[in-house]
């Protein structure tokens, strides 16, 4: 199967190779029911976001899981998610209801995530009673519309947003953002322009 996929990249254009890329990230973000059921929303979850390249941290522990062999070793049922770092992970919107059955997720940070977009960030909405903190960094997919709807997420603490490009009218993201999350710490910057 590998010289399969290694001839195939080979004999393809730059472009065909993306399309490749993103056509195996969907596999890997395509959501399993029958797992959630088998395993849990945790562990499925977790599962679903190291095969992305993510990481995840358990609640009561202090070490990060970002290998996915390591979590099937040390997995117990008692694991449930409190942290997800997202960083430069492939993803995508497809995989996000994953996140429905998370109860003690605290704190995400996406940075770099080339397939984050409004969709995901409007999704995020299943986590209004749990999620904290939450930094969309260096997303360039985000637009207003994405970050208008993280007004849904009523026990923020702490809103980082950076570097965020389609952001048209980031003034108004941010008026909107402080009237609807009134306790939350909303940072909001962008880049200089070049």
């Amino acid at each position: 199967m590998a010289r399969y996929i290694n001839n195939y990249l080979i004999s393809h254009s730059t472009s065909g190779r993306k399309t490749f890329y993103k056509w195996l990230n969907t596999i890997f973000n395509k959501v399993d029911e029958q797992r959630i059921k088998e395993v849990g929303a945790d562990r499925a979850a977790a599962e679903w976001l190291l095969r992305c390249g993510a990481s995840v941290k358990w609640k009561n522990k202090k070490d990060w899981v970002s290998d996915y062999n390591v979590m099937q070793i040390e997995f117990v049922l008692q694991n449930v998610i409190e942290e997800i770092d997202a960083s430069e992970s492939c993803i995508m919107h497809i995989g996000f209801p994953y996140l429905r059955g998370l109860k003690y997720l605290e704190r995400i940070k996406f940075y770099k995530c080339i397939y984050l977009e409004d969709t995901c960030l409007s999704m995020l909405s299943v986590l209004k009673n749990s999620l904290q903190h939450l930094e969309v960094i260096s997303c360039g997919n985000v637009s207003d519309k994405g970050i208008i709807s993280l007004s849904q997420l009523k026990k923020l603490k702490s809103l980082y947003l950076n570097d965020l490009p389609e952001v048209k009218d980031k003034e108004d993201c941010l008026n909107l953002l402080q009237q609807n999350l009134p306790g939350c710490k909303i940072e909001f910057h962008r880049l200089p322009e070049t």
